[in-house]
């Protein structure tokens, strides 16, 4: 090189350099680039997108051709400083070129690139995927020999190499992926997303009619308040029983009874014409799979069973359907008969309440992970009946047990959750220990 004049070097300098700032982005672009993003512009026939998404099937090929071409630029920019700075200084020029060459390098040709590659991936990663596939070609055996070497040494480690396989996502992971895409989809399309996630997780216990709130039809019953529960009915589908509502007979549609009275034909021996076979099911069933049953039994009303086959509860199709489109009915917390806001923000709510409707019409974080209701929250931090006027924190939602009854919390004021601080969780503490007191 002694014969190739300073400016010519200096020129090749800035051109190595350049390279190896392609080589350090593209490598940032390539390995940022997110894979289902990639995977639906590689779909709809985005060539870059295609491209990238095969070098990315072997990213040790990849990286090998990477690394490959940059420490060759910059091993070469290296001897061409040196020369250039030996011409210029002498002996001394040796230690100089070191250090402006670590600089520059570090500055445009690895942490600039690398910033830029890291924030507009695609915008590096695209065009780069043009370049990389057919130098990949040319250098193959090269790459493959560099691969085969690193990979042993890998293996030898204990570690897996060859293709990428698809990675699987949990739903955990999938309901972050919803819950950044605040900007992109609406909040009640957001929710309903979340909510057909959160049924392979809820089971029919979360959200059915508890035991104790079934709307029934007893035929041991005389005649005059059979009629007087049917004309009252609210409910379309109506579970039928004698005497305990563990012996149920079956269900009767609303309608056929209407239509009975239209014709005045209504008698108990037509009424029990008009009972349908009830539907058990278990009451740990995820409410996914009773939505698959539902439909496949082409039933809209269930009867949750435990495993002594008594019964839990009831469920309904419109149960499972309002967990991801939101309450048919009520469409505010001020709408919801059983959740009533106060003036100082704080809501009065019944203790029958299930603590996923509470989540759900207010946006807290109640836990649901053990009881199902307001009333079986309180009592299990508790352990005990509280009296009214009790205070206690859950979840940091300071409540106050405001009527008991039957050896239940009937209503509850809770408060929104407080900020969590220091002060906070003394006061935590100090009313747990003022409730068990």
């Amino acid at each position: 090189m002694n014969s190739i004049s300073t400016g010519v070097l200096f020129t090749l300098l800035v051109i190595l350099i350049l390279l190896s700032a392609f080589f350090s982005s593209s490598e940032t672009g390539l390995m940022s680039l997110n894979r289902y993003k990639l995977k639906h512009l590689a779909d709809k026939g985005h060539k870059g997108a295609q491209l990238a998404q095969a070098l990315l099937q072997r990213p040790d090929r990849l990286l090998g051709l990477i690394l490959l071409g940059n420490n060759f630029v910059n091993i070469l920019a290296s001897a061409i400083a040196t020369i250039i700075a030996m011409r210029q200084f002498g002996e001394a020029g040796l230690a100089i070129a070191t250090g402006l060459l670590t600089l520059v390098v570090l500055i445009f040709a690895e942490v600039a690139p690398k910033t830029l590659a890291a924030l507009k991936p695609e915008r590096i990663a695209f065009p780069a995927a043009y370049i990389y596939t057919p130098l990949l070609k040319i250098f193959y055996p090269l790459v493959l020999t560099i691969n085969a070497i690193a990979n042993t040494l890998l293996q030898l480690l204990g570690f897996k190499t060859g293709a990428i396989k698809p990675e699987d996502i949990s739903t955990d992971e999938l309901k972050t992926v919803v819950q950044q895409t605040s900007k992109l989809i609406p909040k009640r399309h957001q929710d309903m997303l979340l909510g057909i996630l959160n049924l392979e997780q809820a089971t029919v216990e979360d959200i059915m009619v508890p035991r104790n709130e079934i709307t029934a039809l007893d035929l041991d019953e005389d005649w005059d308040d059979i009629l007087n529960d049917l004309t009252t009915c609210q409910r379309t589908r109506l579970p039928v029983y004698r005497g305990d509502i563990n012996n149920i007979i079956g269900i009767i549609h609303m309608r056929r009874v209407i239509n009975l009275l239209t014709h005045d034909e209504l008698t108990l021996e037509n009424l029990q014409k008009q009972i349908r076979e009830a539907y058990f099911i278990p009451v740990g069933t995820t409410l996914y799979q009773q939505l698959n049953n539902f439909q496949a039994q082409k039933r809209r009303t269930a009867l949750a069973v435990d495993e002594y086959g008594d019964i839990q509860g009831l469920v309904t199709l419109e149960d499972i359907l309002e967990e991801v489109v939101g309450e048919f009915t009520t469409t505010s917390p001020t709408s919801n008969q059983n959740i009533h806001p106060q003036d100082d923000g704080s809501y009065l709510i019944a203790g029958n309440t299930h603590i996923r409707e509470i989540n759900r019409a207010l946006g807290w974080n109640l836990p649901t992970d053990g009881p199902k209701t307001l009333n079986g929250l309180i009592i299990e931090q508790m352990e005990m009946i509280p009296e009214p006027g009790t205070s206690i924190m859950i979840a940091r939602h300071p409540m106050e047990v405001t009527k008991t009854q039957n050896n239940a919390v009937q209503i509850a004021r809770v408060m929104p959750a407080l900020i969590e601080d220091s002060h906070t969780e003394n006061m935590d503490d100090r009313d747990k220990q003022n409730g068990e007191a």
